[in-house]
């Protein structure tokens, strides 16, 4: 099919025809090969639906041989995993849920054209290989990106579109309802999104009956999965046991304490039941949880109740600290209800910047955000490893949000990285980072424009009846049926994500949902302002000042030495960092600010030019037979001739200098190879009835018995 101007295509037949599903996926020059296969069992002992999507970059693609000391592909970068989650997210809520077959779906990414961004495909490819094979699938589902373009949506929008686009937005769905949205926004309007979000759903749904032009003629029976139900006389039996009880624990607003009631209660179902209904404790613990489940939604639907006594719309007690930790550049703590996130903020040099090893056209980036989950933040005991999926796409999600009030370059030179540590969780921590992240900047003295904040929201959805929930909490999450983050400045949205559990979203429940958060985020922000509402004037004394210089191309070379020697020297002497350019801008990074003036006098003086007729105060760098050579700038040489020494005759250089003396020179010329020719004679008193002629005359006796003895 033609898809904005590129043609789409998907084969099969032809490649790795072992897998389940195989289907090669081209677009433009991009081209894919993505993979569906199953496991000929179920995985015992296992109640959820064991899906594993991973995401495969390969250098090649773009014509790159890997990096570093071992010349191929390692772990998979950042990138690669936020584009596995991408794929993973719109296809997993339409598995069977029964399904306990091991699922594995490879993406492995064969060639790039940057016109035709491969994260798409590998959503298409993975939903055209599920569909094919005999892996039960309630799909196809389709992608685009879509661009706001002089505010007009453009389909996958090219390199140059994309440069000059406010928005990024990744959409994904069926042909009847979006499943997934993720966006980066340059402070867009709500409804110029939505108007991106249907223009996208109506691209996807061509997208959709290609795959199944597809599946008609080639995709495979699909495996019958019946689901587990316990005994109906077991749930008659069971309820009346647990029902009240667990209504009144998930009235208990505090979470420890309501999940220890919770547990409590399925603790003593399994105990009491345990000999009536042997080797049935996997049932009785499905009938505990279709009940809560029930309970909870229940309890929102009809009475408008939350597990902690919120109305749907209300906002946790919102608490904001700025300037916690005494020696970091910045920091800022978030606390709503019981979500908890310390931000540090730590400014660094330019080469700093993270240096990127992938498939993009972005070689580096200069701002920095991690994010951290320890087991504690969640009252378990577990092991400190590093970051996971989650944590990286919770990560890139408030970065994606801050980015877009971070100075440029050219007004604040420094790389910027941002720590977000969880403390405590409870329900949106990656919104948490990103209210904390924007307090932390803003306490570090990075001039943003702007305060960003950010909130996520849920849905509780039985047939008709809808309840959109402000500020979900763990809870609510786990049970309910969407995950809506939604972050922004006081001017428009920066960032959105979107995952939903059930079939889709109508156009009208999504932009309810949009809305309300918007409403919701900016209620946040007031919050924040009390506590910190603009950029301090100055940065931290343990943050270093940044000294701009900027010199002539031909003049870089001379700052830095050959292999390096002269700006290393500058360096060591001075304990500064120095980041040269290639445009000829330097970049001095100090904490002490004499260093750093020093060393930027010490480059003045490098890149400074000699000029003939100066007078230049110079140290004696060696000493020859014809007269010695003088510094009389860093990294600048000339010759101090013998016959320029003195207004008297001088029979050897050491009887005038020595190496290492200062002395004042006048730079007589310089000729057409740049050699500096100097004269110590010009700056002294001439002596009473000197001439050239009668120096020439005057030397040493023995000088003259020496020629004489030649002549003979």
């Amino acid at each position: 099919m033609e898809l904005a101007g590129r043609t789409l295509s998907l084969e099969t037949g032809r490649l790795a025809k072992q897998a389940g599903g195989a289907v090669f996926i081209r677009y433009g020059d991009t081209a894919l090969l993505v993979t569906a296969t199953m496991s000929n069992e179920p995985r015992e002992g296992i109640d959820f639906f064991p899906l594993t999507v991973d995401y495969e970059e390969r250098l090649y693609a773009v014509g790159r041989i890997p990096g570093g000391f071992i010349k191929r592909e390692g772990r998979p970068t950042e990138k690669a995993i936020l584009n596995a989650r991408l794929t993973d997210r719109p296809l997993r809520p339409l598995f069977n849920k029964a399904l306990r077959n091991a699922v594995h779906i490879v993406a492995t990414v064969l060639s790039v054209d940057q016109d035709c961004a491969p994260e798409i495909l590998s959503i298409i490819g993975a939903s055209a290989a599920v569909s094919i094979s005999r892996i039960p699938f309630d799909g196809p589902v389709g992608a685009v990106i879509m661009g706001l373009v002089d505010g007009e949506p453009v389909v996958n929008p090219t390199v140059e579109q994309s440069r000059r686009s406010k928005l990024h937005l990744v959409v994904a769905g069926t042909k009847d309802a979006v499943m997934m949205v993720e966006a980066g926004a340059d402070e867009v309007h709500r409804d110029d999104i939505l108007r991106c979000i249907e223009a996208g759903h109506q691209v996807i749904k061509q997208i959709v009956e290609l795959q199944e032009e597809l599946v008609a003629r080639v995709g495979l029976p699909k495996i019958e999965v019946t689901a587990a139900e316990p005994d109906p006389e077991m749930v008659d039996k069971v309820s009346p046991f647990i029902r009240d009880r667990i209504n009144e624990a998930l009235r208990i607003h505090e979470k420890q304490e309501r999940e220890e009631r919770l547990n409590a209660i399925k603790d003593e179902l399994l105990e009491t039941y345990a000999e009536e209904f042997p080797e049935q404790e996997a049932d009785l613990k499905a009938i505990f949880e279709n009940i809560l489940k029930e309970t909870l939604r229940s309890m929102i639907l009809n009475e408008k109740i939350r597990p902690d006594g919120r109305l749907p719309e209300e906002i946790r007690p919102i608490s904001c600290e700025v300037s916690v930790l005494p020696r970091t550049h910045g920091s800022a703590l978030f606390t709503r209800g019981q979500t908890q996130v310390l931000n540090v903020c730590t400014l660094g040099a330019l080469r700093d910047m993270q240096i990127l090893d992938g498939l993009g056209l972005e070689e580096s980036k200069r701002f920095i955000h991690h994010y951290n989950f320890p087991p504690y933040s969640v009252g378990e005991a577990g092991f400190m490893r590093g970051p996971g999926r989650r944590d990286i796409g919770h990560g890139a999600l408030a970065e994606r949000a801050l980015e877009k009030v971070v100075p440029g370059e050219d007004a604040f030179p420094y790389t910027i990285r941002l720590v977000s540590e969880v403390l405590e969780s409870n329900g949106s921590t990656s919104m948490g980072s990103v209210c904390a992240g924007s307090m932390a900047m803003m306490d570090a003295g990075i001039p943003t424009a702007k305060a960003v904040a950010g909130i996520a929201m849920g849905l509780i959805k039985e047939g008709d009846r809808v309840e959109i929930l402000s500020d979900i909490q763990g809870i609510e999450d786990f049970l309910g049926d969407m995950d809506f983050k939604v972050a922004g400045t006081v001017d428009g949205i920066t960032a959105l994500q979107m995952d939903i559990k059930i079939r889709g979203l109508s156009p009208e429940i999504l932009a309810r949902a949009l809305e309300q958060a918007d409403r919701g985020y900016r209620y946040i922000m007031d919050k924040m302002n009390e506590a910190i509402s603009e950029p301090r004037p100055e940065l931290s004394p343990y943050a270093p000042r940044m000294i701009t210089m900027q010199i002539d191309v031909d003049k870089i070379r001379d700052v830095i030495g050959p292999g390096g020697k002269i700006i290393n020297k500058i360096i060591a002497d001075t304990g500064v960092e120095i980041d040269v350019e290639p445009d000829g801008r330097i970049f001095i990074a100090a904490v002490d600010v004499e260093a750093g003036n020093k060393a930027r006098e010490m480059i003045e003086a490098l890149v400074k030019d000699v000029e003939p007729g100066q007078t230049y105060l110079g140290r004696v760098t060696r000493i020859e037979k014809y007269g010695a050579f003088i510094e009389v700038l860093p990294g600048k040489e000339g010759l101090l001739h013998i016959s320029n020494m003195d207004y008297r005759r001088v029979e050897k250089t050491e009887d005038v200098v020595n190496v290492g003396d200062i002395l004042e020179v006048k730079v007589t010329d310089i000729d057409e190879k740049g050699r500096i020719n100097l004269s110590r004679k010009e700056l002294l008193e001439k002596p009473a009835g000197y001439t050239e002629e009668r120096r020439r005359r005057q030397g040493p006796s023995r000088e003259r018995d020496h020629r004489n003895r030649r002549k003979q």
